[in-house]
């Protein structure tokens, strides 16, 4: 199971890539391995402002269907259209072209409050 050192990770197995004041939001290797095969992703919150843990879209999976969480508060800017065509993406890589949003941050200090690779690793393999 791959847990990148360089991002922040939410108890829903969501992961935030910090660039300034701008983040990249995904599903962890973890969350993708317990979903299975997705097949599709839906976003429609590009533009809205947002709380932490409020749902910013659902990803639906052969097995099921999940709400995707907000992993601070801010504003969604931009979602990955990649995912309308090629879904599987968050299955082959989902910590590159496979995240969700991008997002900017209302309040840095919130990253804080998140789990670092060892924290999340901890927690997945308990």
């Amino acid at each position: 199971m791959n847990i990148p050192e360089n991002l922040k990770y939410t108890k829903d197995h969501e992961w935030l890539r910090l660039e300034g004041d701008e983040a990249y939001v995904g599903i962890t290797d973890f969350a993708q391995g317990e979903l299975g095969d997705v097949v599709f992703v839906e976003i429609e919150t590009e533009g809205e402002s947002l709380d932490k843990e409020e749902v910013f879209g659902t990803i639906e999976a052969v097995k099921t269907v999940s709400d995707l969480l907000m992993p601070v508060g801010g504003e969604v800017l931009e979602i990955n259209s990649s995912l309308e065509d090629t879904p599987e993406l968050i299955n082959s890589d989902p910590y590159g072209d496979g995240w969700l949003i991008k997002m900017r941050v209302a309040d840095l200090s919130e990253v804080d409050s998140l789990a670092d690779a060892a924290a999340y690793k901890e927690m997945v393999e308990g």
